[in-house]
């Protein structure tokens, strides 16, 4: 495993119901800038993405925003950011997180936020990075999704060293220090060999 020195984080553009989300986004960001590693976001300066985003660069720390041309004014484009990527299309900004990073994690969000984290897991799953992928379950808010991870694993649709490639911790720095020993099990991939 390489030195993870970016952090893709993907997050809700709204701040969410809980305190507890800002808190958790905070704390991921000071773990994030006193570890040197540096963010990669949705590039929003709003909801749990700019509480991310504002507390790494109030750190020192750098921050990357990648945001589609289309959404620079409905998610409010941070205009204080070490870099802000504007891009033309979805894919082309989730390709450009995706090589920006050395691994991915998701704080509280809705439905983009899903889509972002299973996109990444299932590249995992077939060979196309190496890279880890997380949850950090804040306040219980990824419970009922694990549990029906589990069970999509139970049912024998996901292979259990697959379903083992998605981490998941409560503390930013329990899940940071799994991905500095991260090691990608070997996986089929899509051309049929198997890598590691």
């Amino acid at each position: 495993m390489s030195p993870v020195n970016s952090i893709c984080i993907y997050c809700g553009s709204s701040p969410g119901q809980l305190d507890a989300y800002a808190s958790a986004a905070y704390s991921l960001a000071e773990s994030l800038a006193s570890r040197n590693i540096r963010l990669v976001y949705g590039g929003a300066s709003i909801g749990i993405m700019g509480m991310v985003a504002d507390r790494v660069l109030q750190l020192g720390g750098q921050a990357v925003g990648v945001i589609p041309k289309a959404l620079a004014h409905k998610e409010v484009a941070h205009q204080h950011l070490t870099e802000l990527h504007v891009t033309h299309s979805m894919h082309e900004r989730k390709m450009l997180m995706a090589e920006l990073s050395d691994g991915f994690i998701a704080l509280p969000g809705g439905i983009g936020t899903l889509e972002e984290l299973f996109e990444i897991w299932t590249w995992a799953q077939l060979g196309f990075h190496h890279k880890p992928c997380g949850l950090l379950n804040v306040a219980g808010y990824y419970d009922a999704l694990i549990q029906f991870l589990d069970h999509v694993r139970a049912e024998q649709f996901v292979k259990e060293h697959h379903h083992a490639m998605l981490m998941v911790e409560t503390d930013p720095d329990a899940l940071l220090d799994r991905y500095a020993s991260y090691q990608s099990p070997a996986v089929k991939h899509w051309l049929g060999k198997d890598e590691t």
